[in-house]
């Protein structure tokens, strides 16, 4: 798990960034918001829309890392 904050500051594109702690982005602690702990950030992107009316995630932080993982049915294997 990791822990997410949201920006309380706007971005240039009038939206409320998320990061996770590590990230090199990641506003003063003055100018942030602390969300939670988060397996990832579309967890913690879920919460934030609760909080503030236009979020996004950190492009460098939060990249969306989703593999589809396909299985062969048993009657496709016939």
């Amino acid at each position: 798990m990791k822990f997410f904050y949201l920006s309380s500051k706007p971005n240039s594109q009038g939206e409320f960034e998320i990061h996770d702690k590590e990230c090199e982005h990641i506003p003063d602690s003055l100018d942030r918001d602390y969300l939670g702990p988060f397996n990832n950030g579309s967890e913690a992107l879920r919460k934030a829309e609760l909080l503030k009316p236009s979020v996004a995630l950190c492009h460098k932080c939060c990249k969306q890392t989703f593999q589809a993982v396909f299985f062969k049915s048993k009657d496709q294997e016939k």
